[in-house]
């Protein structure tokens, strides 16, 4: 496929989301259904038109990896509240690191066992499969949060959860798919080192250009000036993290977001705004695109062929939720000094585990070089087109009940 045709194809699903935006608004429709509803429509007609033009997902791979899930790692960073994170960073931490693991493990031993093809699906498939299934994706919640005037300490524990297991989620991803696809050899001890660098030396690159960029921020006095060093800092900590020592991009990214937000947190509130917007708008042209990319990319041979595979994915990842936020969080909530998440907050974190952007990102980012690939994806597709259609419509009830027990 030529770069002329891979233009053109990122053109039009641009200007494809711009001309269904208002469109799904004016309906009432989600946005994001209406996407995959559009690029599935879009893709059909252009085969049914113009024939096959050699265009597959994996033309999309490295949009997806560089530009794409750094964009929306570094704006949800900047979407968090400094002052709100910091006082529940212990949950935000539980939530994102043990919790993460702990529902991916139960993830992969039950899409594993479920499936019960070790030739065709190993556990490193498996695996691979339980760890992009981890990602969540909080908009469409917050959102809802905001509107039915939930606690803010909702908001956060469900942002912060889904910034800190997003970018957990892709660097295990990315390091699961190099092994996967012989980028990266080595015994145990060689590949443990090589994770501990990828994490340790993304989150110091990532910490050290956010402080530089903080630095120049209290130096710029136009709000287009701090946009503009908030953009420079975000991708000059992914290069310089990714190419140049080898470790984790996204981790950079999300380091740096961090720095950023907390320096915007002592500026005007309109310069913060302002900053905020502009990345608001480059997220919504990424979130747009990637479920673009689902709709064009999903084939009616994953529903017929990995019908079950999809179901099983779709039980494995609602059980693992349900396991953690009313078995761990509850566990942990008594068993530690901190303040508890109450049962109503505990409903509300089950409806926070929502698939959505990141998930799909990844899936579109695997290597076909994983034995089991078009299952695991088949698997990531089902999970996020159940979020779309059966969890997101439900969520508006549901969550009026659940804050209702709260009180």
């Amino acid at each position: 496929m030529s770069m002329i045709t891979a233009l053109a194809a990122f053109a039009g699903l641009l200007l494809l989301a711009i001309l269904v935006e208002p469109w799904a608004r004016r309906m009432r429709l989600p946005f994001s259904a209406v996407l995959v509803v559009a690029g599935f429509l879009a893709a059909e007609a252009g085969v049914w038109l113009f024939g096959d033009i050699g265009l597959r997902w994996h033309h999309f791979r490295d949009l997806v990896l560089h530009v794409l899930l750094p964009v929306l790692v570094f704006e949800s960073a900047l979407r968090l509240e400094p002052r709100a994170l910091v006082r529940e960073l212990a949950w935000v931490l539980i939530l994102a690191v043990p919790s993460m693991l702990v529902a991916a493990g139960i993830t992969a031993v039950l899409v594993y066992y479920g499936i019960g093809h070790p030739a065709g699906f190993p556990w490193l498939a498996a695996l691979i499969a339980a760890v992009l299934l981890s990602a969540t994706d909080p908009v469409a919640v917050v959102a809802l949060f905001r509107e039915r005037g939930a606690p803010r300490r909702l908001e956060t524990l469900v942002e912060g959860e889904s910034l800190l297991n997003d970018a957990g989620a892709i660097v295990l991803f990315t390091f699961l798919a190099a092994l996967a696809s012989g980028e990266r050899e080595g015994g145990a001890l060689e590949v443990a080192g090589a994770f501990a660098w990828q994490f340790v030396a993304g989150l110091a690159t990532g910490a050290a250009i956010g402080l530089l960029g903080a630095w120049v921020l209290r130096r710029r006095p136009g709000a287009i000036e701090r946009a503009a060093v908030s953009l420079v800092s975000a991708f000059f900590a992914f290069v310089l993290a990714e190419r140049v020592l080898h470790a984790s991009g996204v981790l950079a990214v999300l380091a740096a977001g961090l720095a950023i937000a907390f320096a915007l947190d002592r500026h005007a509130p309109e310069d913060r705004s302002f900053v905020r917007r502009f990345w608001g708008h480059h997220a919504f042209v990424a979130n747009a695109l990637v479920f673009l990319l689902l709709g064009a990319t999903v084939t009616v041979g994953m529903f017929t062929e990995r019908w079950l595979a999809m179901l099983i994915g779709i039980g494995a990842v609602l059980l693992a939720r349900g396991v953690v936020v009313y078995g761990l969080v509850a566990l942990l909530g008594r068993a530690t000094p901190l303040v508890p998440v109450t049962p109503g907050e505990r409903h509300a974190l089950m409806l926070g585990g929502l698939r959505g952007a990141v998930t799909i990102a990844l899936a579109l980012s695997l290597p076909v070089a994983l034995e089991g690939w078009w299952t695991v994806q088949s698997i990531a597709y089902g999970v996020v087109l159940f979020t779309l259609f059966v969890q997101a419509p439900a969520m508006r009830p549901l969550l009026d009940r659940f804050l209702a027990d709260r009180d």
